[in-house]
């Protein structure tokens, strides 16, 4: 009698075994015999897995924490399971990320701060060390189905171009077969940069055709998860379902926005008020925590003009909308499974925001965030605000709401994202269901948790060990805390006892129901002064639910205790030297992290397109010349030779009626074009349009010149330019301008040229003033995106 062996886990990939009975040497041979082939299966009873992560959510927004905002499918969550009132975050997007898919702090993964600003220190550098593992390579060498649908900002930013490497990327790198997503920080939801595995494609439709990534990347996960349980239904799966919302843009159908007409015009004040009553009647806070004071430097909601709060207000109505929205999407994923017949054993977590609200949309909020990064805030003035505010959330904005809305929505805490030393940038509410695993049903549970205890939760869930050695390499331990212990014991003691915080300087440490914590700098500002010169607090959180009440000058032993700690956690995990730099982070050779593309000149090819800023060369400030061998037909010529950007910032290159045209786009508010003085004719040419830059400091004007086979066919000016940045999500295509149009004289579809482009070249300089006045990064953008 024979006896399956069990499986030993702890070395990933599970080794194959050698076959060790007696060989034959006719397979006719009765005395042939060989086990059945047979797939690595997850240990029996392992649960299916949802992990769904909300994008720039704080505490207060959702009406599951009490929030003004309707989400009634986190709330079937909920219901369904345990709501957790003590979960934390990093503070900001690509280190809460990195931490939730490894089960390790940010730091301990390389991911100090967003990939953007990554350095070549082992905390900041954006590469994960390949002793961490991430928890969907474990579940997928344990035989799970594995797929991510959404935002993933972990890879850095000189690998996101077409060659890669993908190693970081989700897949093939991160653990998931598959991905349908964008790379990076945000992307218009109408017009979105989506990636399917690591091949760029178009959406299936335009916004007035009724599409929008949020319905878009929901369907595709319906549709795997069908596939899936259709072909494989005894087999797990392990979904990342990571939506861009409710991260700026706040891009939303009107109807939804519409629904909270009137819903704000009380202001961010009273509605914080209006907020904490309900989130004390939820049970979400205690009956006796304090609402803490507006944080220092927003204003009141009474300073604000009386011609603007009609457009303050709308700017809540639409990023209520867009959560309400995000919502109901949720929804249709847990209808799915409910119809598959699986949502009883999946393990749902829904953890509402990767960090608190965003307080990065200025104080009065913007119609367009590219006013922002470049500095240019003084074309967006009060009356352009009120002038525009229709426009909010259409695909004629790419819009971001007022800091005070950012800190209601953060509600009963103080600060925002960023501010990792409070609560208002790191508390965010999550709910986890699971009734086949779960005894409870509606339950409140108040112990400290934080996303690096997911990973490790959801092995103890599967019954798997944590690997000691995945492809061959020794792992680094988890560093969270299952939190299964919890799941149906509501009075259990606390296991996750210490946890510190870092990002940006902003810093804190809790330990066993205290915190001390220090604030380092604003959200909206950048760092003025030293770490030393930093005011630490010390709150009681086991008594000061919200942090309200700083008990420093009666502990000062207590606090120099936690202080010392921080110093102890900062040390072992990779959080010193803590870097309070901003503008110098944005310099590749300053950070010392690579480039991809160096030189003056850069080739490009038909075909090539989904080349974000980070692999182009930079043309911005300096005199540039694009030139382009065609072949125009008979019937002549149509379409985009090449772009950079979209409708809030570009150029574009491209013919109509055979007749060529340069445009240049400046923040959306701004539209030059210069138009050849006659068509091409058919056959082959060589097409030039050079930028003579008017030099003098960043954003200045320029003079166009147009060429066909060296004749001088059109000339114009270009009165002011794009200083810093284009876009943080439109790319350079040759061929077709995806996404948003950066001219009017075409649409978002059917733009591709109609001849043959045999290459693109780009070359900066060859004019007095290109001397290349961007690379002064002293005055690179400083405003952090997440």
């Amino acid at each position: 009698m024979t006896h399956d062996k069990p499986i030993q886990r702890a070395a990933l990939p599970i080794p194959d075994l050698a076959y060790t009975g007696t060989v034959t040497y006719d397979a006719t041979d009765p005395d042939t015999h060989f086990p059945p082939i047979r797939d690595v299966e997850p240990p029996e009873g392992a649960p299916n897995v949802l992990v769904i992560l909300i994008d720039d959510c704080g505490f207060g927004a959702s009406s599951t924490f009490g929030g003004p905002i309707d989400t009634p499918n986190f709330d079937r969550i909920a219901a369904a399971g345990l709501k957790y009132t003590r979960f934390h975050t990093t503070a900001i997007c690509s280190p809460t990320r990195a931490a939730l898919l490894s089960g390790r702090n940010h730091h301990t993964v390389g991911m100090g701060g967003i990939t953007e600003i990554a350095t070549s220190a082992p905390g900041y550098s954006s590469v994960r060390p390949n002793n961490c593992a991430p928890l969907a390579e474990t579940l997928k060498l344990n035989g799970y189905n594995t797929a991510q649908f959404g935002k993933c900002h972990e890879v850095p930013v000189w690998q996101t171009s077409p060659v890669g490497p993908f190693n970081q990327w989700p897949s093939p790198g991160g653990g998931f077969e598959y991905f349908y997503g964008f790379i990076g920080g945000e992307t218009n939801q109408w017009y979105p940069a989506i990636y399917d595995g690591i091949t760029p494609v178009e959406p299936w439709g335009t916004p007035e055709e009724g599409y929008h990534f949020m319905g878009d990347m929901t369907d595709k996960a319906i549709a795997w998860t069908r596939q899936q349980k259709a072909l494989a239904p005894n087999r797990p799966f392990f979904t990342y379902f990571a939506p861009g919302a409710t991260h700026a843009p706040h891009h939303v159908p009107a109807e939804w926005a519409d629904k909270y007409k009137g819903k704000f015009d009380q202001g961010w004040d009273a509605l914080r008020e209006e907020t904490f009553a309900r989130q004390k009647a939820l049970g979400v806070v205690p009956e006796g925590a304090t609402l803490t004071t507006r944080s220092e430097g927003i204003p009141a909601w009474d300073e604000m003009s009386d011609e603007l709060k009609p457009v303050l207000a709308r700017q809540m109505e639409v990023y209520a909308g867009f959560l309400a929205y995000t919502d109901h999407h949720v929804g249709r994923l847990l209808d799915a499974y409910e119809a598959l017949g699986i949502l009883d054993d999946t393990l749902v977590y829904a953890i509402i925001g990767d960090n608190g609200a965003s307080a990065e949309g200025t104080m009065r909020g913007t119609t367009n965030e590219y006013f922002l990064l470049n500095h240019a805030e003084a074309l967006e003035t009060e009356q352009f605000l009120i002038d525009h505010k229709d426009d909010l959330g259409t695909p004629q904005s790419y819009n971001h709401y007022a800091i005070g809305w950012a800190h209601a929505m953060d509600t009963p805490y103080q600060w925002t994202k960023q501010v990792a030393s409070h609560w208002g940038g790191t508390r965010n509410g999550t709910v986890v269901s699971w009734p086949n695993g779960i005894a409870a049903r509606g339950e409140i549970r108040n112990q400290f948790a934080h996303c690096i205890d997911v990973a490790p939760t959801v092995l103890e869930a599967a019954g798997i060990p944590e690997p000691s050695t995945v492809n061959g390499v020794t792992q680094r331990p988890y560093e969270g805390t299952s939190m299964l212990y919890s799941f149906n014991d509501a009075d259990a003691p606390e296991q996750h006892e210490t946890q510190y915080f870092e990002m940006l300087g902003n810093r804190a440490i809790y330990h066993k129901g205290w915190t001390a914590v220090a604030k380092h700098k604003f959200p909206w500002l950048a760092s003025d002064h030293g770490l030393d010169d930093d005011v630490w607090e010390l709150y009681n959180v086991e008594e000061d639910w919200t942090q309200a009440h700083d008990l420093a000058a009666e502990h000062p032993d207590r606090l120099a205790h936690l202080q010392r700690l921080f110093l102890v956690q900062a040390a072992r995990f990779n959080v010193l030297p803590m870097d309070i730099r901003s503008a110098e982070r944005f310099n590749d050779d300053l950070a010392g992290r690579p480039t991809l593309i160096k030189g003056t000149t850069q080739m490009l090819y038909p075909g090539m397109k989904r080349l974000s800023e980070g692999s182009a060369i930079n043309i911005k400030n300096k005199s540039y010349t694009v030139t382009a061998q065609l072949t125009v037909p008979e019937a002549g010529v149509d379409g985009v030779i090449v772009v950079q950007g979209g409708a809030f910032g570009g150029w574009s290159v491209y013919t109509v009626g055979s007749v060529l045209k340069f445009a240049y786009n400046v923040l959306g508010v701004t539209l030059y074009t210069i138009t050849a003085d006659e068509p091409l004719s058919a056959g082959d040419h060589e097409i030039r349009a050079h930028f003579a830059y008017d030099g003098g400091g960043l954003g200045k004007g320029g003079t166009v010149t147009l060429f066909s086979d060296d004749a001088e066919i059109g000339s114009g000016r270009v009165e002011n330019t794009v200083p810093l940045v284009f876009s943080l999500d439109e790319t350079v295509d040759v061929g077709l301008d995806s996404a948003s149009p950066v001219s009017t004289d075409y649409e978002a579809t059917g733009n591709g040229f109609t001849g043959q482009i045999a290459w693109v070249r780009i070359d900066i300089g060859d004019d007095d003033h290109s001397h290349l006045e961007s690379d002064d990064h002293r005055f690179q953008v400083a405003m952090i995106r997440q």
